[in-house]
């Protein structure tokens, strides 16, 4: 069986540009390619994720636990657990450790409803 080769067809479009056109359209295109990775990214999380910020921040790993449990009952994935941590630290004036670990008591997730306007 012999291939049929098309190239000198699927390459009309681009047989007049320079080869700084060519680069151009080749970074443009990868742009196009790789932006859905790059907003999947951005917008989505998964509990994996979410643990391997906090314990960067410094909590152990049975600390992390309830606290990703907790945002993820609170609806609050799509904040981030180390922002809901943050924002929480902040909204009481005491360090980050402090907001985690009150989190991770169960305490204070009414406080953090109030700083997402109810998660949900």
């Amino acid at each position: 069986m012999k291939r049929q080769d098309d190239f000198e067809k699927r390459r009309e479009h681009l047989k007049n540009l320079t080869d700084e056109q060519i680069y151009e359209k080749f970074w443009a295109l990868a742009g196009e390619i790789v932006q859905p990775m790059l907003d999947l990214g951005y917008k989505n999380t998964t509990p994996a994720v979410e643990r391997s910020v906090l314990l960067r921040m410094g909590f152990s790993s049975i600390e992390v636990k309830p606290i990703v449990d907790g945002v993820i009952k609170k609806g609050l994935m799509g904040k981030g657990c180390g922002n809901v941590v943050w924002r929480l630290a902040e909204k009481k004036g005491i360090s980050v450790r402090e907001a985690g670990l009150l989190l991770a008591d169960g305490k204070e997730w009414d406080t953090v409803d109030t700083l997402f306007g109810g998660g949900r």
